[in-house]
């Protein structure tokens, strides 16, 4: 049995996910509007107005970190729900069905608007047009254009306007003004956060490295809820970036005889968390960095943080919309990661190929060939499914993940025969 102690980020973490959660339930209980919102709809903008937020994505990666996420599946399946959607809507329409029995919390309080968004996943707009229909409320829909360079002016223009209508949407349905000064606040705690957020993110430069990417996983969980903008995301990762670096200098490391430094470039595999990380570690290797949980506060593919410049909120957050992954073309995925791995001394990168988000994964095998070829780097695509533990074989995938190390293990062991050679001059 682990006696591992939880560290002081850990266990406010708990707390915070939890309260908020009650806070949720409560304020919903007592007539509050609710909105369900997508991961990427800009939440800061939401704190204009006095509503109770909730993302359902957040919700069904939670019931998958805590072992449900295929018995959620299941009730979805039992609907009709092919076992090809995306696990988190399965498990989202499984729980709605179920009227939140099972779930850790009871599911999500009913919605009275739902807003998703196109441009991080179309499958979205189906998902949450099903609650639409289902329980007659209103569905705004952003429709924001990929991003394949640096955002055009006229993309901007076009979000901004769109940000405008549902501003003008949600005054109408809940007879509430937009508090401008509200949401001015909001992204100034966001920003905040996020400057502590990106230095605990920069210990993984240190070899080796004092994270793990699995803990950013875990602690990316306020951020996507409606804790973004406020005083206690603030302080969680102030907690965390401090814990991280005072761990760091008393040398206590997460994989303290690091051998293999890898990249994981695909959504957190919410169900193997603990196991894979510590199976990782038994084999020397820690994924220290991933895409996923770096492109918070950045932009078009960036490794570093945007701050908030204080300007008009519908305008910063029009173009910070497209911070996240899925979103960006073949090239600007290609440059962040590249800038990751030079930047962080990766030696090896796993390309988790993601049976429910196809969005994600269409472009790694052409990603993997390019990795390969520029750093002449180990790689590996595995099969996975973020949420559902049926879609993933764990020994098939570490037969890859071995294999794939034991070759970096021989190229840097030529390397280093080689530069220990004497030099031989031609006859």
């Amino acid at each position: 049995m682990s006696t591992r102690t939880k560290s002081n980020a850990e266990k406010n973490l708990t707390r915070i996910m939890f309260e908020q959660y009650q806070a949720d339930h409560q304020a919903a209980s007592k007539g509050s509007f609710v909105v369900w919102v997508a991961i990427i709809v800009p939440i800061e903008l939401l704190k204009g107005f006095d509503l109770v937020v909730a993302v359902p994505e957040n919700h069904a990666a939670m019931c998958a970190a805590k072992g449900i996420g295929a018995d959620e599946s299941r009730k979805a399946e039992r609907l009709g729900y092919s076992m090809d959607l995306c696990s988190y809507a399965r498990i989202d329409l499984g729980t709605v069905y179920d009227q939140g029995r099972g779930s850790p919390i009871k599911g999500l309080p009913k919605p009275d608007l739902l807003i998703s968004d196109n441009n991080n996943c179309s499958h979205l707009v189906k998902w949450f047009d099903v609650h639409h229909r289902q329980m007659g409320v209103p569905h705004f829909v952003l429709d924001v254009p990929f991003c394949y360079g640096p955002q055009q002016e006229k993309d901007r223009r076009y979000i901004a306007g769109q940000y405008r209508d549902l501003i003008h949407t949600i005054e109408q349905l809940t007879g509430q003004r937009f508090d401008l000064r509200k949401a001015r606040e909001a992204l100034r705690h966001t920003s905040e956060a996020v400057g502590h957020w990106k230095r605990f993110l920069g210990l993984a430069a240190h070899r080796p490295s004092g994270i793990t990417a699995f803990e950013t996983f875990i602690h990316m969980a306020p951020y996507i809820t409606s804790l973004r903008g406020t005083p206690e995301l603030v302080e969680h990762y102030r907690i965390l970036a401090d814990e991280g670096r005072e761990r760091l200098a008393r040398a206590a490391f997460p994989v303290p005889h690091e051998r293999h430094r890898l990249l994981w470039d695909g959504i957190a595999p919410w169900h193997q968390l603990r196991s894979m990380s510590s199976r990782l570690a038994g084999l020397g290797a820690n994924v220290i960095y991933a895409p996923y949980t770096s492109c918070l506060g950045a932009v078009e593919g960036g490794v570093d943080q945007v701050p908030y410049d204080g300007s008009d909120p519908v305008e910063f957050l029009a173009r910070t919309q497209n911070f996240s992954i899925c979103p960006y073309g073949l090239d600007l995925r290609f440059r962040a990661m590249s800038e990751m791995i030079e930047r962080f001394g990766v030696d090896a990168v796993i390309f988790a190929s993601n049976r429910s988000c196809k969005v994600y994964s269409i472009m790694q095998m052409d990603l993997k060939r390019m990795i390969s070829e520029r750093f002449g780097i180990p790689t590996v695509m595995i099969e996975i499914d973020h949420a559902d533990v049926r879609m993933y074989d764990e020994s098939q995938a570490f037969r890859q993940i071995e294999t794939m190390l034991e070759m970096g293990s021989a190229s840097r062991d030529r390397t280093a025969s080689q530069a220990g050679s004497p030099r031989v001059n031609p006859a």
